[in-house]
C-alpha cells in the first residue's frame, strides 16, 4: 500500500534517512558518489549539503572507514558517544532509552533482530523519524505525533551532537555531515515550534 505522503514531508524524510543511513556505518563508494552528487542552495542548510558535496568528492571508502572508526568505534571507545542516554545523562543505557523504548512500542516499532546497538543512538532516532513520517510503522504519524517524538526523543540532544560531530578532531566527512545535521535539527526544531497544539 503507498501512503500519500506531501512533498515538503517526503523530502524530510529523505533527509532524516540519509543521515540516519550515514551515521550507522561508514559509507561505500556509491554513497560517498550520492553524497559528491548532492547540490545546496543559498539558505543555511543547502550551504551545508554544499559542502558535504564538496568533502565527498575528495573522500575514499578506506579513509571514511578509519574516520567512522575513531569517531564512533574506537579503542575501547569512539570520540563520540552518539546516544541520547548518554547526552541527557552522562551514562550509557539509561532512562531516556527506557522512555524510547516505551514509545517505539506503543507506535509499532521494533529494534531489527540484526541491530545490536542501543535503540536511542543517533541513526536509529533519525530512522524512526523518517518511518513516522511516511508511514513505515502503519499509518503516517500526524504532525503532532512526530513533533511529540522529535520533542521527547532528539531535539533535547541532537543539536548538539551534530555540533560535537561538527567540532570532532577526527571528523572530516562527517564534520560536513554535522553541519548538515545541525541546520535540519534547527528547521525542524523551528518549525515543530510554529506548529499549533
Amino acid at each position: 500500500m503507498d501512503i500519500a505522503i506531501a512533498s515538503e514531508d517526503r523530502l524530510r524524510a529523505d533527509l532524516y534517512n540519509f543521515l540516519g543511513l550515514m551515521l550507522s556505518g561508514p559509507p561505500d563508494q556509491l554513497l560517498l558518489d550520492q553524497c559528491a552528487g548532492l547540490s545546496g542552495d543559498e539558505s543555511p542548510l543547502g550551504l551545508a549539503i554544499a559542502g558535504l558535496s564538496r568533502v565527498a568528492k575528495v573522500t575514499k571508502p578506506k579513509k571514511v572507514e578509519s574516520e567512522f572508526n575513531a569517531l564512533f568505534i574506537g579503542l575501547g571507545r569512539g570520540e563520540l558517544l552518539p546516544y541520547a542516554s548518554y547526552y541527557l545523562t552522562g551514562f550509557l543505557n539509561e532512562k531516556p532509552l527506557a522512555i524510547l523504548r516505551s514509545d517505539m512500542t506503543a507506535r509499532g516499532m521494533s529494534r531489527a533482530p540484526n541491530v545490536f546497538e542501543p535503540e536511542d543512538n543517533i541513526a536509529s532516532l533519525m530512522e524512526m523519524m523518517a518511518g513516522m513520517i511516511v508511514g513505515r510503522f502503519g499509518t503516517a504519524a500526524t504532525l503532532e505525533d512526530q513533533k511529540t517524538f522529535f520533542n521527547k526523543h532528539i531535539a533535547p540532544w541532537a543539536g548538539h551532537f551534530f555540533t560535537d560531530l561538527e567540532a570532532a578532531k577526527n571528523s572530516v566527512l562527517y564534520a560536513s555531515l554535522g553541519s548538515v545535521g545541525r541546520e535540519f535539527m534547527d528547521i525542524e526544531r523551528e518549525a515543530f515550534r510554529m506548529t499549533a497544539g
